[in-house]
């Protein structure tokens, strides 16, 4: 989180290119050295631990570095907003279904940490990619830079107070960090007690391949038709997809359901995501991009151990069933935040000033 959080006020300084590139080249070191240290003295827990914290310093950076270069990659491609985010989100889901099969054939065929070597060598293959962008697309444009130089604690604090003070990020950011929250509960705790519970363990891996297969649907579809389609119709479609397919897994009626409403949840997120990630693309000013969208994903990174943690309390002090309804349940307050916010009812409009977000910049 604090990694996060400082790395987004070097994005906004430095080449976003660049700044993706050293953040992948961090994530790759730090999963290389440990089967080097393997060879050398052997690998334990604290190993991983220490290597662990190594790579946060790339990882969260890392994916705010890639999403600021987003808006500049639109505008050198000619590609629509739409048309992008929606082939990442079904990229990114296409990953989520052969990345775990790959991971275990690897794990098999190889011995030791060798596997590792791959791992890491998928992030120095992500670095290598970026290069491929042309360096003067992750150039920050000379009239977006602050003058006079403030500090750097001065800056992450105008970030925070940029997302915290516009009533559309507020908005986007309550939805996003409740949907991990919820997620991360349902599927790492709830579910795979459920599925011990049934004795059906095995059945816990179709999960996630029921999720990234809705995933892949619900991204590809707004891929394929996002600017043909109101934005304000997919993010209903997207939102209250999104409470069914909860409603469905919280019910816990059978293996077969639960699945359903992984698929569900899967095709509503693809869309939701999609369609939030076009907006947040348009509405955040280009000099606070880095600092909005670490401090955003700062907050996810939290996201996720909490829900977890609520979800054990609820199963070790209540009962199983009444954990996944109470879980699913926090989902109705993005429902209402979604319908009900009124900065999110014309999102086919252009976006205000920017003055909103930046409340310094009247100062």
């Amino acid at each position: 989180v604090v990694a996060g959080l400082a790395m987004g006020v070097v994005i906004d300084r430095i080449n976003r290119r660049t700044s993706s590139v050293v953040t992948d080249l961090i994530s790759a070191a730090s999963i290389a050295a440990l089967p080097i240290v393997d060879l050398i003295t052997g690998l334990s827990l604290g190993w991983f631990v220490l290597f662990g914290i190594i790579g946060s310093l790339g990882d969260v950076p890392g994916m705010t570095a890639r999403e600021t270069l987003l808006p500049a990659v639109v505008r050198h491609s000619g590609v629509s907003a739409e048309r992008l985010i929606g082939l990442r989100e079904a990229l990114g889901a296409v990953a989520l279904l052969i990345g775990p099969a790959i991971a275990g054939v690897l794990i098999t065929a190889l011995d030791g940490s060798t596997v590792l070597w791959i791992t890491a060598g998928t992030s120095f293959a992500a670095a290598l990619i970026t290069l491929l962008i042309p360096h003067r697309v992750g150039s920050i444009a000379v009239e977006s830079l602050e003058t006079p130089k403030t500090s750097s604690w001065a800056q992450l604090r105008q970030g925070w107070r940029a997302l915290t003070s516009n009533r559309f990020l507020l908005a986007v950011t309550t939805i996003s960090l409740i949907a991990v929250t919820v997620l991360a509960a349902l599927q790492a705790l709830v579910l795979p007690v459920y599925f011990t519970v049934i004795e059906q363990p095995g059945l816990l891996g179709f999960v996630l391949s029921a999720l990234a297969l809705g995933m892949l649907v619900g991204a590809g579809l707004f891929a394929a038709l996002g600017p043909k389609v109101s934005r304000r119709i997919w993010f209903a479609i997207g939102l209250i997809g999104t409470t069914v397919g909860f409603a469905l897994i919280a019910w816990l009626p059978s293996p077969a359901v639960v699945l359903a409403g992984a698929v569900i949840v899967g095709a509503a997120s693809g869309v939701l995501n999609s369609v939030l990630g076009v907006l947040l693309i348009e509405r955040i000013p280009e000099a606070l991009r880095g600092r909005v969208l670490s401090s955003q994903n700062a907050i996810m990174t939290l996201a996720a151990p909490a829900g977890i943690m609520a979800a054990a309390l609820l199963v070790e002090y209540a009962t199983l069933e009444l954990a996944a309804v109470v879980i699913a349940s926090v989902w109705i307050i993005a429902l209402i935040v979604g319908l009900a916010s009124r900065s999110l009812r014309t999102l086919d409009a252009e976006p205000s000033a920017p003055r909103e977000v930046d409340p310094d910049a009247q100062q």
